[in-house]
């Protein structure tokens, strides 16, 4: 299989996650411009991503403008046909802007930009991600300003329901509480994924978690987790 990943104009994130999946995880890596439209080249078990930066610079809202660029309307096509999306950061943003995941990412409760280590934990092992990583609290990296997720009751009942909350935050012992809550996210969310279970959004940065040179590896099986078949 291979991973398309898309740059847009404010991306910043693109070289990272290119050379977490290539380099480290010895995967096909294709670069794809914001404005192409063609994904022809990809089957139902590649991978699209979408990284972090600030689209656009984040003007209007953070991801509301590339929601819109010519790539967007062949990913939401590629996402109705069963293809793998991952959203990073600002890729989550533009995936809740682009109505592939539901809720918003709001700015963060503190008001502040948070830029360090935090650890996450899989909610649940009914998605291709939270089966593969275990129950082992994963210390990635998160670097935003918008970054609180939020939605109403009813969505996230259903996404409770529906076991469609991929990773929360918690302590370096897997703990889930407030106090290991970066941003204010409700329910201490760090990542969902739709109903079909195929399109995966996260603000914490798996491709920043994957070298021994980093001395830290644990996204690792968060990016081997979308390299596997369904």
């Amino acid at each position: 299989m291979k991973f398309g990943i898309i740059v847009f104009p404010g991306s910043n994130c693109d070289r990272d996650m290119m050379h977490a999946l290539r380099d480290d995880l010895k995967q096909e890596v294709v670069m794809l411009w914001h404005k192409d439209n063609d994904l022809s080249m990809f089957s139902t078990s590649d991978c699209i991503v979408l990284p972090g930066g600030f689209s656009y610079g984040d003007y209007l809202r953070c991801g509301a403008l590339a929601r819109f660029s010519p790539m967007m309307e062949q990913v939401i096509d590629f996402a109705g046909r069963g293809g793998k999306v991952l959203g990073v950061c600002n890729g989550f943003q533009i995936l809740c802007e682009a109505g592939l995941l539901p809720g918003v990412l709001l700015q963060n409760d503190h008001q502040k930009f948070v830029c360090k280590n935090v650890y996450i934990k899989s909610d649940n092992n009914k998605n291709l991600i939270g089966n593969h990583v275990g129950t082992k609290a994963l210390k990635i990296p998160v670097a935003h300003g918008e970054g609180r997720y939020h939605a109403d009751a009813a969505t996230l009942k259903h996404l409770h329901d529906n076991k469609q909350v991929v990773f929360r935050y918690c302590d370096e012992h897997g703990e889930i509480h407030i106090q290991s809550n970066p941003n204010g996210a409700v329910n201490n969310i760090a990542g969902i994924c739709n109903d079909g279970k195929n399109v995966y959004g996260m603000m914490p940065h798996p491709e920043r978690a994957c070298s021994d040179g980093l001395n830290n590896t644990d996204g690792k099986a968060i990016l081997q987790a979308l390299s596997l078949m369904n």
